[in-house]
């Protein structure tokens, strides 16, 4: 029965990865009728396409995440979720009307690998194994936080400077999911307690904490990745939005819950993971460079 729960939520973490990336698509379409509108958000938001695309991402996307979650913990599900890339690159073309050229093929097929690789590394996370309640551990997570919301800030700050402004967008936008998928986390880890009425004032505490940066990470990931697509292609930015949200898990399964990694094999995936990662958002970042240096 464990193996059945297992794969259950290998498939959901599949399955959200591709409704995400399907519902990103339906989105950028939207967005290429409406980028040089002043009244951009406003537009968007009352488009019956562009409201489905974000239904998909955030609605059924959502849910798919969070059944993934209770079965094979936080970090196996982002690299899992990567197999979207598929549904992206295909949906590009034939929906949004987008060009790959052969580097931007091999980008997007290098970083499908690599999520395979980081995904099957093993170093998935038992949330009730995890003590909330533990100092140490509410004090790492808030430092984890905090370090990225600081990454974010600097390459939000670049974007505002119109340096590399499409991929300075994406990076942002994924370390506002990365934050959301880790703090979904601590939030799944602590529901049954809070619920049940048996909570304490810490973990009441990480409970409203965890709902408003769920709540401000989604709104700030979601806007930033649509102005984004108003600078190039979603085939090349949804890739170097995902460098973040891969390697973030790394950092929080040795920094955070200061688990061990498994074994020699876990290490020799992980480090060609996050290799092959560095590889293919250097591919497809270097075309969207030059999209906007045209622009």
């Amino acid at each position: 029965m464990d193996i059945f729960f297992y794969w259950l939520g290998v498939f959901m973490a599949i399955a959200s990865g591709i409704s995400n990336n399907y519902g990103t698509v339906l989105q950028k379409k939207v967005v290429n009728q409406y980028k040089e509108d002043s009244k951009f958000f406003k537009n968007l938001v009352k488009n019956p396409l562009w409201l489905f695309g974000l239904i998909l991402q955030l609605g059924v996307g959502a849910i798919f995440f969070l059944i993934a979650q209770m079965f094979i913990g936080p970090t196996l599900i982002p690299g899992l979720m990567g197999a979207g890339l598929i549904v992206l690159a295909v949906g590009a073309v034939r929906i949004v009307g987008e060009h790959l050229k052969f580097l931007e093929m091999i980008g997007i097929v290098l970083m499908i690998i690599a999520i395979a690789f980081i995904g099957f590394s093993n170093m998935n996370i038992d949330l009730n194994q995890q003590d909330f309640l533990e100092v140490g551990l509410f004090i790492r997570i808030i430092l984890f936080t905090g370090v990225i919301y600081l990454l974010a800030l600097i390459v939000y700050i670049m974007q505002k400077r119109n340096i590399s402004k499409g991929i300075s967008l994406s990076i942002y936008s994924g370390f506002q999911f990365a934050l959301s998928n880790f703090w979904i986390g601590p939030l799944m880890g602590i529901l049954a307690s809070v619920f049940g009425g048996k909570a304490v004032l810490l973990e009441i505490v990480l409970f409203f904490l965890a709902l408003a940066i769920l709540i401000l990470t989604n709104i700030l990931g979601t806007s930033s990745i649509q102005k984004a697509f108003k600078e190039g292609q979603a085939s090349n930015l949804i890739p170097i939005q995902q460098v973040p949200i891969q390697i973030a898990p790394i950092f929080y399964y040795i920094a955070v819950f200061l688990l061990p990694i498994p074994n020699y094999l876990s290490l020799a995936f992980l480090i060609i993971g996050i290799t092959l990662v560095v590889i293919s958002s250097f591919l497809l970042g270097r075309r969207q460079t030059q999209i906007e240096k045209i622009k």
